[in-house]
């Protein structure tokens, strides 16, 4: 006996993921041509480029980033040149290590990094590249991350590579991203200068015609026909307006379907939208903590959930509510040093922020969380523990 399938407003769900790329990106075509000007000595004479894109959460940096290295290299095929392209995010990939070996494994899946040194593993790079006769779009996503835990040295060696070889070819091109204008402050002043103040691209908040021309599309790529109305993305767009995020509208239209769903109403209506907003939060909580190993997991969540009526912790009582968490879990607490590596860690990644407080002896260091309400955080952080 066939299984009664419930009704859906959702012809295909996984057009509303974060990470899905249309084809087209509304609202930013004037960046998409930015690049295509900034990046054209590429195609044309294999030159190396680099540039460095900013713009708050939701805003389309990586979107049009992925879409733009996929345009890049059909450019360039055009031209018959050779251009790969590798996109790390240096939340998840934080040290001079990770990105390197990203970069091997982009053209060595099965690559073994045990033995080699830093520079060898660049080498590698460059070998490959040197023997496919082609240049790489590198795309360093939140690299203030990287800045913080690494420094700039990675990417110095990255806007130098190929200079010691016959010739000296540029073999690799740089697209740094990230939430802040100031990141290029932490370069350097030798690796400062290879981006040049003209190769920046802004991306402001969305405003709410973009807002409203992104959720159109969705629904048309996501939603079955007839399940919403213009009065129902319009509110959409007017909700997400005040933070000028496509990641929450986005977020309010699936959250806003499946209210929909659960009452196999058949369509989106404004109340269901109401719903949606009242459950979602304008922050992209499960990409923030995805990267996290258990241990950075369990600090993180006592410290959330401590901080749900605090609007601050000093170290001894986060160290606590760890402790208490570990308890819960089944783990034991590791130590006072390696306990404030492991929040220094959660530091450098934007989860948390600290400070010191008072002064001679009476110093002490004051946590406080980075823009992630408290409540959703720990919810987030226990549903990945699960």
């Amino acid at each position: 006996m066939a299984r009664y399938a419930p009704r859906t407003v959702f012809k295909d769900f996984a057009k509303l993921a974060f990470d899905y790329v249309p084809e087209r990106l509304p609202g930013r075509e004037r960046q998409r041509e930015r690049l295509f000007h900034l990046y054209r000595p590429v195609v044309e004479a294999g030159v190396a480029v680099n540039a460095f894109l900013h713009g708050s959460v939701g805003t389309g940096k990586t979107h049009t980033a992925r879409r733009f290295c996929q345009e890049l290299r059909e450019e360039a095929s055009a031209h018959d040149r050779a251009v790969e392209s590798l996109v790390v995010n240096c939340r998840q990939k934080h040290t001079a290590d990770d990105v390197t070996l990203s970069m091997i494994r982009n053209f060595q899946p099965d690559f073994r990094p045990r033995g080699f040194s830093a520079p060898e593993k660049l080498d590698s790079v460059r070998r490959e590249l040197e023997k496919r006769k082609a240049h790489l779009l590198l795309v360093l996503d939140e690299v203030d991350v990287l800045l913080k835990k690494a420094g700039p040295d990675l990417i110095y060696s990255l806007t130098r590579l190929g200079e010691e070889t016959a010739g000296g070819r540029e073999r690799v091109s740089l697209l740094c991203i990230s939430q802040y204008a100031d990141a290029l402050a932490k370069f350097d002043p030798a690796t400062a200068s290879t981006f040049r103040r003209t190769n920046v691209v802004e991306f402001p908040k969305y405003s709410e015609g973009e807002l409203e021309a992104i959720l159109e599309q969705r629904c048309d790529l996501a939603l079955h026909p007839g399940t919403w109305s213009p009065d129902v993305v319009g509110l959409m767009a007017g909700i997400a307006s005040e933070f000028g995020d496509a990641r929450y509208a986005i977020e309010i239209l699936q959250t806003a379907g499946s209210l929909a769903d659960e009452e196999s109403a058949g369509e989106i209506a404004v109340e269901h939208v109401r719903g949606a907003k009242a459950t979602v939060h304008p922050t992209d909580v499960e990409g923030k903590v995805q990267g996290l190993d258990r241990a950075h997991t369990l600090v993180l969540l006592g410290i959330a959930r401590r901080m749900r009526r605090k609007a601050s912790l000093v170290t001894g009582d986060a160290e606590e509510a760890y402790a208490v968490v570990c308890e819960e879990y089944g783990e034991r607490p590791r130590a006072h040093t390696q306990f404030w590596k492991y929040l220094k860690d959660l530091e450098a990644l934007g989860l948390v922020d600290t400070r010191v407080a008072g002064t001679g002896l009476g110093k002490t260091t004051v946590i406080t969380l980075a823009e992630t309400p408290a409540k959703i955080l720990a919810e987030e952080l226990e549903r990945k523990l699960k």
